[in-house]
């Protein structure tokens, strides 16, 4: 009779624990990551003579900053990827994730106002350096991007450079493109670096 109590409490214990064990909710999944933003692949890039090709995506700022807007762009959150071609043509895009909308919109209005304040600063540094700027207008895609080009020379020795570069925003998600070669502006694929731009913008997200 005892043995017959003993296993009759042992099945009750059996039970009450499944019991338990069934009212446990299940631990939640984490959630998945947030898709990262997406970079431009080297042939959305604007047309050149000979084919471009990418580089690595890296995280943080460029360790060789931007001429024109060195230090603007925090490291937290920001990555990178350069692209070159044969002929001394080269690229950069920069992307960084905001903490806030807020804080990408303020982002995107001091990285343009770099850009337009760009050759000035040049000049004050190095005064036999001669060039011309121009805001090359609104790109309308996602929150919008911005062009500018940038043209300057040393006329001691006959050297020219040209540059162009747009800031585009995707809701926390701002994005500088750079694009530059030896020359002048009449010679730049502004369209296709303005095609670039609207792509770079709208594949972020």
């Amino acid at each position: 009779m005892r043995n017959l109590r003993n296993a009759l409490l042992t099945v009750l214990a059996t039970g009450l624990a499944v019991t338990a064990l069934a009212q446990v909710p299940a631990a939640a999944a984490p959630a998945p990551a947030p898709a990262q933003p997406k970079f431009l692949s080297a042939n959305q890039l604007p047309a050149s003579h000979t084919s471009w090709t990418a580089g690595p995506i890296r995280k943080g700022v460029p360790a060789e900053g931007s001429v024109c807007t060195t230090g603007i762009a925090p490291a937290a959150g920001t990555r990178h990827r350069d692209f070159r071609t044969e002929l001394d043509t080269n690229a950069r895009q920069t992307i960084t994730v905001a903490p806030t909308t807020a804080k990408a919109k303020a982002l995107a209005a001091e990285l343009r106002s770099a850009l337009e304040t760009c050759l000035d600063r040049l000049k004050e540094q190095d005064p036999g350096l001669e060039g011309e700027a121009f805001y090359q207008g609104r790109i309308n895609v996602e929150e919008g991007a911005h062009v500018y080009s940038i043209d300057t020379s040393y006329p001691e020795v006959g050297s020219t450079d040209i540059g162009l570069y747009s800031v585009g925003r995707d809701g926390r998600t701002v994005t500088v493109v750079e694009w530059g070669q030896m020359g002048e502006l009449d010679g730049a694929p502004l369209e296709g670096f303005k095609k670039t731009t609207r792509t770079a913008v709208a594949k972020l997200h």
